[in-house]
């Protein structure tokens, strides 16, 4: 095990390429400086700036669409670019294509979106009356908070099964008005009624009609259609294969454009492989940048059962979460599996001149892909913030990101990254 004095040494050896510039106190911004450093080269919040703009305007990267095919190759030729060698490893999915979502009452018609591990209506729709869902009403109406967004609906799954009513309309109260999407979280063994997804701007006049139980008509209408989607993945070599191997992973699809939610998380993950590739490493390290994140994490599961070895045989998982340096946070999270790794992330982010505003309590299941490393007895390590733009269509470059901010958990976790890669902790 690696004592306080002992990381900072090592990342005083493996972190040549990035230093502080102030002569007092942290630095106000955090850039990257190669040692090979020619007049011309991009800063490091340069690079990640250009990455989050050019992932912003590839448009809304939902798993399986055109624009995550796109993207996915981007990222690969992204990888090349540093020198190493990346593969798509395409997974099967039936991806969701809403058509008519809808509800109306009266002469008011308001737009919405399917949750996508739930059943649809016909092109016709339902006709009933709308009430609080739990009530003897044929439509339920839940208003979900931030919690429950984030459990993807994980408070309301009996709800769901219980069978108490036709459909339901659900409208997230989030941090930021608008539509918040719930992740498919069982999206491989979808279950329950039709359920419309609609803006929380609707929710006062929801309200009033559940209230009275006025009658509406839902119209939750899709198709299914089979698709291939990738993940991407590539490899550095370390000099010692009795060594287990890092990996290092970030999610690339999301509902909407997802500049803070995903991309920052994919700059950071892109400044982590620059940073080992120019370095000797005892151990290997593994970098999959994932599709599927928002329909039950498919591309992480995917991944794994390509490679049964990791499941339990990886040495750690570094994961680059949601939200990582985005603007009107509340803070970042940290999930880890043990006090080493949580140690070592609290010092590497000090030393970046930033630091960790919460943790989460080792008995509780964490958010993201590190939930399923959990549940598979792995040791991991995750970073992600809270943010007003989560899961919200406002979520676009420039607006929702920090710059300066993405670059210091960069920073932290480039080094970070290159330490465990280093160090003999088996």
């Amino acid at each position: 095990m690696l004592t306080r004095r002992q990381f900072l040494n090592l990342a005083a050896q493996a972190s040549a390429d990035f230093v502080l510039l102030s002569s007092i106190g942290f630095a106000r911004r955090v850039i990257a400086l190669d040692q090979r450093h020619v007049a011309g080269t991009p800063s490091l919040e340069e690079r990640i700036a250009q990455v989050i703009k050019e992932y912003d305007s590839q448009g809304n990267h939902r798993t399986g669409t055109e624009t995550d095919v796109r993207s996915a190759r981007w990222l690969a030729h992204r990888l090349e670019r540093l020198g190493l060698r990346a593969s798509l490893e395409p997974f099967r999915l039936r991806r969701v294509n809403p058509r008519l979502c809808f509800l109306r009452s009266g002469e008011r018609r308001i737009d919405g979106l399917p949750l996508f591990d739930a059943s649809f209506t016909g092109a016709d729709g339902l006709v009933g009356r709308l009430g609080h869902a739990g009530e003897n009403t044929d439509f339920g109406l839940i208003v979900a908070d931030e919690t429950a967004v984030k459990a993807e609906g994980q408070p309301f799954v009996d709800l769901r099964r219980s069978g108490r009513h036709k459909a339901f309309v659900i409208a997230a109260q989030m941090l930021r008005a608008g539509l918040s999407p719930i992740n498919a979280r069982h999206f491989a063994q979808q279950f329950g009624p039709p359920v419309l997804q609609v803006s929380s701007d609707e929710i006062e006049w929801l309200n009033a009609l559940a209230a009275q139980r006025q009658e509406i008509r839902l119209v939750v209408h899709a198709t299914r259609t089979f698709e291939e989607a990738y993940n991407v993945v590539a490899r550095i070599r370390g000099n010692d294969p009795r060594l287990l191997p890092l990996v290092v992973m970030t999610p690339r699809s999301g509902w909407w454009t997802c500049a803070a939610e995903r991309a920052s998380g994919i700059a950071c993950w892109l400044e982590t492989a620059r940073a080992l590739r120019q370095r000797r490493l005892a151990r290997s390290v593994v970098f999959v940048a994932t599709s599927g994140h928002e329909l039950g994490h498919m591309g992480l599961e995917a991944f794994l059962a390509r490679r049964p070895e990791l499941q339990k045989g990886a040495f750690a998982w570094l994961h680059f979460g949601a939200g990582i340096g985005a603007a009107q946070s509340t803070g970042s999270l940290l999930q880890s599996s043990d006090d080493e790794l949580e140690e070592l992330a609290v010092v590497a982010m000090t030393r970046a001149g930033t630091k960790v505003d919460r943790m989460r309590p080792r008995d509780s299941m964490p958010t993201g892909e590190v939930r399923n490393v959990r549940e598979r007895g792995g040791r991991y390590l995750s970073l992600q913030q809270t943010t007003a733009y989560f899961h919200n269509a406002a979520d676009r470059w420039p607006a929702s990101v920090d710059i300066a901010a993405v670059a210091r958990y960069a920073t932290a976790f480039a080094d970070l990254a290159a330490v465990l890669a280093k160090a003999d902790m088996n």
